[in-house]
């Protein structure tokens, strides 16, 4: 949920800035921008796992900037979360960015320049008028996005394993595991080999994923009718 969040936030506020017109430059930070988003996700995450590893250029930059923090990634159960949370918000705010230039072309001028009439802020225009008309029809596929996320093992996989595992467990579990991951050691690695249990929890990840996917449909089908 907070990636989906934090995507959507900085999408949007970089389409938004993209999409100024006195900006110089716009296709050079188009393209640096959407880089992301075409390099294929699993190269991203193996060159993010050896930024964040412990003589990794991330740890480099903050032993400069702030002596005192030497957040240990890939073991501190709170610091795994958070690396997660950035590598993941970086691969997903170029899609997000990409469908807020091309949707802010179908909101009306006619609505600035009323508003520019009543003499309302940039910020008034951004979150009365910009920010809703973007959200209604992104709402589908913020939950599609959020779908994703809920089955996304492959950055789990390849940047923590889900690690650190979980001490006391009586089943094979991190502290980074979503419900994919956890089914996956549960079924292949570790001592577990549940298929039974894993069996079980993959129903329950087939119906969920299946809500979220009646919620999009009946999502975008409203957007059509109001359209």
């Amino acid at each position: 949920m907070l990636t989906v969040i934090f995507s959507t936030a900085a999408g949007i506020t970089l389409g938004c800035l993209l999409d100024w017109p006195a900006l110089k430059g716009r296709k050079f930070y188009q393209a640096l921008l959407f880089l992301p988003y075409a390099v294929p996700a699993f190269i991203s995450i193996l060159i993010f796992r050896g930024l964040f590893s412990k003589t990794g250029e991330i740890n480099k930059i903050l032993d400069v900037l702030l002596p005192f923090a030497q957040p240990e990634w890939f073991s501190d159960p709170i610091a795994a979360k958070a690396m997660i949370i950035i590598v993941n918000t970086w691969l997903g705010f170029p899609y997000i960015m990409v469908l807020t230039m091309d949707m802010l072309k179908a909101i009306p001028e006619d609505l600035y320049e009323a508003s520019a009439l009543e003499g309302a802020s940039p910020w008034v225009n951004f979150s009365k008028i910009t920010l809703p008309l973007l959200l209604r029809p992104l709402m589908p596929l913020l939950i599609a996005s959020f779908a994703f996320n809920f089955n996304n093992f492959v950055l789990i996989n390849l940047l923590t394993g889900g690690r650190t595992d979980i001490i006391g467990a009586q089943v094979p579990a991190g502290t980074t595991d979503i419900l994919f991951s956890y089914t996956y050691r549960i079924a292949f690695e570790d001592a577990g080999r549940d298929f039974g249990l894993a069996g079980a929890i993959s129903t329950v990840v087939f119906i969920l994923v299946s809500i979220l996917a009646l919620i999009q449909i009946k999502l975008t089908k409203s957007n059509e009718s109001a359209a």
